[in-house]
């Protein structure tokens, strides 16, 4: 049974990470209909950011990792405003290409630095000894990680659902013209949608770097991984984001757990999150939580 319950946390530690890095993905597509093809690269360029200003620097984690946020809140921004702005009003497919395009290039630009090839790990800082309880244990690293994921993500929801800037993303995202008809600037709310995306990719790069290491392919393959999560959950929906990404990390675990080296089988972390999201979508085509829109022609 504490095998049982070791997975349980061991999946909610996963899953709460998927969670934050997919609100990213929903606040640009909940305010631009656009999905961001090129979020796991800056998932990596977080950890990344932070491990060379905590390493090279010398700056300490905590403050490392503000910083990271904050350079990463301007790339997304500068991204969107470089690149993206005048696509608005374009077709849809037309961003989407771009974003691959950008996807490709930050590739080549982290592959030419020493990130994109070699592991590194960050400076402990915390105690190594694991807090156990009952015969499950978690280490220190994962249980200040999923503290500070589900603080981001409490925060992130009161922002768009309370703050000012928060309700402008809303009210874009269900009707540009009428934004624009209260005065609300959609270009401005488009930045500020990449801006917050970045922040909360930023962060959780950080934080599952802690946990598993820094390794480019393991951040961009965590960042592939969000996107079943937020189709799971629903395109539009937070609520969605935080419980399919639970679920995943709960059926990625699970499948590791119970299937690998039975059956013959291995591998099946990768692949069982993949064939229930596809079952799901069979009977639930917008995802848990999704809105169902109908256009009326």
């Amino acid at each position: 049974m504490s095998y049982f319950f070791q997975i349980v946390v061991s999946g909610i530690v996963v899953g709460s990470i998927y969670a934050l890095a997919a609100l990213g993905l929903v606040l640009v597509y909940k305010s631009s209909r656009v999905a961001n093809f090129a979020h796991g690269q800056i998932i990596a360029a977080g950890a990344f950011i932070t491990y060379f200003l905590t390493v090279t620097v010398g700056i300490p984690i905590f403050f490392a990792f503000i910083a990271s946020m904050i350079i990463t809140f301007f790339l997304a921004m500068s991204v969107e405003r470089i690149f993206l702005r005048r696509l608005i009003g374009e077709p849809i497919i037309s961003v989407i290409m771009v974003t691959i395009g950008l996807g490709s290039i930050l590739d080549g630009l982290i592959y030419l630095t020493p990130f994109g090839s070699e592991n590194f790990s960050f400076p402990a800082f915390l105690p190594q000894e694991p807090l156990s309880l009952g015969g499950v244990s978690i280490s220190w690293t994962q249980l200040v990680g999923v503290i500070i994921t589900f603080i981001l993500i409490g925060g992130f929801s009161w922002f768009f659902k309370k703050s000012t800037v928060g309700i402008s993303m809303r009210a874009v995202s269900d009707d540009q013209f009428a934004s624009m008809s209260v005065g609300i600037s959609v270009p401005k709310v488009f930045g500020l949608a990449w801006a917050t995306a970045g922040l909360s990719a930023a962060a959780a790069g950080c934080i599952i770097g802690n946990i598993t290491g820094l390794n480019f392919d393991t951040l961009h393959s965590f960042g592939i991984v969000v996107f079943p999560v937020i189709i799971l959950g629903g395109l539009d929906s937070i609520l969605g984001a935080v419980v399919a990404g639970i679920i995943m990390g709960l059926i990625q675990q699970f499948a590791s757990g119970y299937l690998d080296g039975n059956f013959g089988l291995f591998g099946t972390g990768d692949v069982m999150p993949y064939v229930v999201l596809l079952i799901i979508l069979l009977f639930k085509p917008h995802g848990l939580f999704g809105i169902h829109e109908i256009e009326r022609v």
